[in-house]
């Protein structure tokens, strides 16, 4: 597994100002967008690209234009939306599929709750959107899913990592053979004994959609 901490100015001053306990919601939500805006730019230098000819107002011109079957959005529901108009804006092309999992606070476990996406995903590029990478289990369950209906390469992107969420990932795909790749804005220091990251930046669902 890859993984990807965007050192950027504009990433940590976007997500430092999202860690701060006082940002309020409506500005939590325009921020994430932002970010990830910046983190799908990253994220996508392997998107596949067919060469194309256009014919410019000088003369012939060699380029590029997305292959089809075009990428596919997996936002992890709720928090995943807040990611989801970051990706599309770079992406205006790709469709967009939904998965919706939660952690079971006892266990730390994924649950499966909800899903909205094609049966068959053969030799599809896939792009999950998640805010937060802590014990690894819900974006590890998400991927499998995804590789389970035939998606060939899957990129996560994340607005935070805990070592430990990474380390699992690792242990989970060590033998799997397929590309996977982990963009974040920043990888933290740990996981406190209730499975949130340290320092963080707290409930992203909560930050961005208010406590319900």
């Amino acid at each position: 597994m890859e993984t990807l901490v965007v050192d950027h100015p504009l990433v940590a001053h976007k997500l430092t100002t999202l860690r701060d306990v006082r940002t309020d919601s409506p500005t939590f939500r325009r921020l994430a967008d932002e970010l990830v805006t910046l983190l799908a730019y990253e994220a996508t230098r392997d998107v596949r690209v067919t060469e194309v000819t256009v014919e410019s107002p000088v003369s012939t011109a060699n380029g590029v234009r997305l292959a089809k079957p075009y990428p596919l959005v997996v936002p992890i529901l709720r928090a995943g939306l807040g990611m989801l108009d970051g990706m599309t804006r770079l992406l205006p092309t790709a469709e967009v599929g939904f998965l919706g999992m939660i952690r079971n606070e006892s266990t730390l476990q994924a649950e499966t709750y909800a899903t909205r996406l094609p049966d068959d995903l053969s030799g599809r590029q896939c792009y999950v959107v998640d805010p937060m990478l802590a014990t690894g289990g819900t974006l590890a369950a998400a991927v499998q899913f995804l590789f389970d209906r035939g998606a060939v390469d899957v990129t996560a992107l994340c607005l935070l990592a805990a070592p430990e969420g990474l380390a699992h990932m690792d242990k989970v795909f060590a033998n799997s053979g397929k590309p996977i790749r982990v963009v974040t804005a920043a990888l933290d220091e740990r996981l406190n004994e209730n499975g949130y990251i340290v320092p963080g930046l707290g409930d992203a669902g909560d930050r961005l959609y208010g406590v319900v």
